[in-house]
């Protein structure tokens, strides 16, 4: 179960990663995706799209059971939940935004969470003596 669970949580954690590097990417770097992003935040899209190099690096880790990798997930959780509470204060300031930007991050932020959870309690668990 523990193999299996491993390459789950990498190839999930890389497959995010490049996704979001490709999405970051076009509607940071091209006219047309800067349109298709609407009112978008730029620290949020930015923030995305340099996590999206740590989330792909984070899931080969996973691949080679690096032990790093656990305190990464957790990292990028904590900062995810930092960005999403300053997108909220942006929106509460009444800053122009995505609604579905509020769906991505919580998924973002849950996402990493699961990461971290499934990393701690079962992938690099530590054998009770």
């Amino acid at each position: 179960m523990k193999n299996k669970l491993h390459i789950f949580l990498a190839l999930i954690s890389a497959i995010f990663g490049i996704l979001t590097i490709k999405t970051g990417a076009l509607f940071l770097f091209t006219p047309e995706g800067q349109i298709a992003a609407g009112d978008y935040v730029p620290f949020v899209l930015w923030f995305n799209f340099i996590a999206g190099f740590f989330y792909f690096i984070t899931g080969i880790g996973i691949y080679f059971k690096k032990t790093w990798t656990y305190k990464a997930a957790i990292t990028l959780a904590i900062l995810t939940s930092i960005v999403f509470a300053a997108f909220g204060f942006h929106v509460a300031l009444g800053g122009l935004y995505e609604v579905r930007t509020v769906g991505a991050i919580i998924f973002r932020t849950l996402f990493w969470v699961f990461i971290s959870f499934g990393l701690g309690k079962v992938v690099f668990k530590k054998p009770q003596n």
